[in-house]
Order: C-alpha cells, then sequence, then structure tokens
C-alpha cells in the first residue's frame, strides 16, 4: 500500500471518528432536553420562546434543581408521595407558586419571576444571592438566606439562561390557591 493511500485512510479514519464523536454529543444534549420536555408537570406555553431552551431548563429545575422540594407547598398531589411509597404526583395546582415556611422566610412564588425580575436580575440573584425583595417586605434580607444560591451560582449563564425561560413558559400562579399550603406535621 503507497504512503499516499495509508495518509488517506488515516485522515478518513480521524474524519468518520470526529463525525461520531460530534453525532454522539449532540445526540447526549437533545436526551436532556427531550426528558425535559417529558418531565415538566405542566403544560408549557412555548408562545415567542426557545423550546430547546424551556425543555432545558425544565430538565434542570425538574431532575437536577430540586426546585419542587422548596418552592410548591405541598409538593406532592394527594396520593402522589414517593416518599409514602405511591407513585410521584406533583402538585401542579401549585407548582413552583411558593410559600414554604422556612422559620421567618417563606419561599418565593417562581412562577412570577419572569414579570417581576429581569433576566440579569435573575443571574445575579443565582449568582450571589442579591435579595431583590422590597425593603418595606420583612425580613429584609441584602442576601438571600435559605434559597442555595451558593450552589446555583455555579451553574453557567446558559443554564439560568434555561431555567428563566423555563419558567417564562409555566403557568402563573397569582394568587397562590389557599389549598397551597404545607399539611400539619
Amino acid at each position: 500500500m503507497s504512503r499516499q493511500t495509508r495518509n488517506l485512510l488515516a485522515a478518513a479514519l480521524v474524519v468518520s471518528a470526529g463525525l461520531f464523536g460530534a453525532v454522539t454529543i449532540a445526540a447526549q444534549g437533545s436526551s436532556k432536553i427531550a426528558n425535559g420536555a417529558d418531565i415538566a408537570p405542566v403544560p408549557l406555553n412555548m408562545k415567542g420562546l426557545n423550546p430547546a431552551l424551556v425543555r432545558e431548563g425544565s430538565y434542570i429545575v425538574n431532575a437536577h434543581g430540586g426546585c419542587n422540594d422548596c418552592h410548591t407547598v405541598p409538593s406532592y398531589a394527594a396520593g402522589g408521595n414517593p416518599f409514602l411509597g405511591q407513585p410521584e404526583q406533583i402538585n401542579t395546582e401549585c407548582y413552583l407558586a411558593g410559600g414554604a415556611a422556612f422559620g421567618p422566610f417563606i419561599s418565593r412564588n417562581l412562577t412570577r419571576v419572569p414579570a417581576i425580575r429581569t433576566l440579569e436580575q435573575f443571574k445575579d440573584l443565582m449568582h450571589n444571592g442579591t435579595d431583590y425583595r422590597s425593603p418595606d417586605s420583612p425580613p429584609n434580607t441584602p442576601i438571600l438566606q435559605v434559597m442555595p444560591w451558593p450552589v446555583y451560582g455555579k451553574m453557567t449563564d446558559r443554564e439560568l439562561e434555561a431555567i428563566y425561560e423555563f419558567l417564562r413558559a409555566i403557568p402563573v400562579i397569582n394568587p397562590r390557591p389557599a389549598s397551597c399550603v404545607a399539611p400539619a406535621p
């Protein structure tokens, strides 16, 4: 076999390996997006939004972030609490509408975030814990005290943009229904 033929075969193998790797990476990324669409517990309004970014945000919020645990009260619908051995059923009536008490702090209604916070404010809140609550609204703290922003602040801007886009796609719950309260211990 000539040197030129061997070089061409080697180049073809390198290109093939690169294409295979690119397809694998693309498939891995799209699985998160597809999974995000599948695990969104509420209908998503994609009008004017980037559907892939919304679905990626859903994946982060619902599969990684655990946002439901603090921002949906109660977290699970009646008969749908996996901690009681029941098939998981998210409480969609109260999904991300806040209301969980942590001492003097109450978890915020995330369904309203895009209406009251810009994307830049949201990123600042998540990266630095900046509390944009009104100074007249106690407890008045300049930095969020319960929200695990030091952990979520390590997310990339792209991930935070995806979360924000997802929050723009979910139904707004305002006011929070009276049923959205923690059950008695």
